[in-house]
């Protein structure tokens, strides 16, 4: 039958039934968030929350059980009378698989609905400008499904955060522009290859998120997370509640704002950006440095090549001079660069990421003392600068919660 020869009275039932489920998908993803993000509720806690009546929510908790999102977990307390029963998001047969792929590291990670991390491990690759990336996903994927004993098909959906340049609607990394095929970008690959959803996310988004639900900036309206890691610094920035990603999901590039004219040539190109001189990789290349001139430190005494981020904090712990100095120098230049984003912002309080967050108050110190320096005194009356308690889990709650958000919010 052609669309044409359907009569106006057909018509509107269509519609009213488009509407009909429109309305209850709706209401579908409203109890699967409010479970997601608030935990455990009763039917009448439900009906309050999304705003409908009983016999509704409990039709869809019915629904939703028999698909395994939710299940029963008992009665929940009550002063009087009989005692209601509370749903909770099913911790079985639906998972998440995140990766966290960066420069010199990349984890993997199965995950429940209920943020639980039910398998870890490490892979036995990094992030490089290459579309041989891909297969390294692919097959670490699948091996990390037979390693936890779970098939593709109990997956909703695969999160991968990485550092660079990244558009999450089209899936392209602007920065490591040859992860993506020539056709299409590297989410649409994958999607292709696993017929599963994928989602893609900037590094320090990641962990702003993970940070803003989970961490120090849980609850926070306005709060930075700077990541102080090997490739260089990131900003992610919480603005009225939500994380600001601009137009392009390139907003929090910090380490690329000019602080010294004169200085260093930066892997993008430009000269005396933040990066060169608070990275991790930059702290190592000027340690080298000092020892080649014949500074004294316990470092010295340690080959030039086996020097790491661990060892010099170790030394710095220990009262080396020169770990000390180096760190309170890339404190001072990351400080100045956060007063710039202080003044734009006007956040409530920074937390600390990254590799160098490990240092402590040998790095929060000297930023919080920059930032008492360059800013205006009404902007830094009620700021806090923190180090972060989650570490890198941060980034893995963060890309989870992003996922989770696509699938069952949007």
């Amino acid at each position: 039958m052609s669309f044409t020869s359907i009569e106006p009275s057909e018509l509107e039932v269509f519609d009213k039934e488009s509407i009909v489920d429109k309305k209850k998908n709706s209401l579908r993803r409203k109890i699967l968030q409010d479970l997601y993000f608030n935990g455990n509720k009763t039917i009448a806690q439900l009906t309050k929350e999304i705003h409908s009546s009983v016999p509704s929510v409990t039709a869809l908790l019915e629904e939703l059980m028999n698909e395994r999102w939710i299940i029963e977990i008992g009665p929940a307390e009550a002063q009087f009378g009989r005692k209601p029963i509370l749903y909770s998001l099913n911790p079985k047969n639906r998972y998440t698989i995140i990766l966290d792929i960066a420069v010199h590291h990349s984890k993997a990670a199965i995950l429940n609905l209920q943020n639980q991390v039910l398998f870890e491990e490490d892979l036995h690759f990094c992030l490089e400008d290459s579309p041989l990336i891909l297969n390294k996903i692919a097959v670490a994927i699948n091996e990390i499904v037979a390693n936890y004993g779970i098939s593709l098909s109990e997956l909703i959906g695969v999160g991968i955060s990485m550092p660079g340049l990244i558009n999450p609607k089209s899936g392209f990394n602007y920065t490591y522009i040859r992860v993506n095929p020539e056709t299409q970008s590297m989410v649409e690959w994958l999607e292709n290859s696993f017929s599963l959803p994928f989602y893609l996310i900037n590094d320090t988004q990641a962990t702003i998120i993970g940070e803003n639900q989970f961490g120090l900036a849980k609850g926070m309206q306005n709060v930075f997370s700077v990541n102080m890691d090997w490739g260089g610094v990131g900003l992610g920035i919480v603005l009225n509640g939500k994380v600001f990603q601009g137009s392009n999901g390139f907003a929090g590039e910090l380490g690329h704002i000019q602080v010294k004219e004169n200085g260093e040539l930066c892997h993008c190109g430009k000269v005396g950006c933040l990066d060169t001189l608070t990275s991790a990789a930059s702290l190592i290349r000027r340690i080298k440095e000092c020892l080649k001139e014949g500074k004294v430190s316990k470092l010295a005494k340690t080959n030039l090549e086996e020097i790491d981020i661990e060892f010099v904090i170790k030394v710095a712990n220990g009262g080396d001079a020169l770990a000390i100095d180096l760190l309170y120098d890339i404190g001072k230049e990351m400080g100045k660069g956060l007063s710039i984003a202080v003044h734009l912002f006007n956040p409530e309080a920074i937390v600390v990421n990254g590799i160098l967050a490990k240092a402590g108050r040998f790095i929060s110190n000297p930023i919080e003392q920059a930032i008492n320096k360059y800013c205006l005194v009404d902007f830094k009356s009620n700021l806090s600068i923190e180090i972060s308690t989650l570490g890198e889990s941060a980034r893995m709650l963060g890309t989870q919660v992003y996922l989770i958000e696509n699938i069952i919010v949007a």
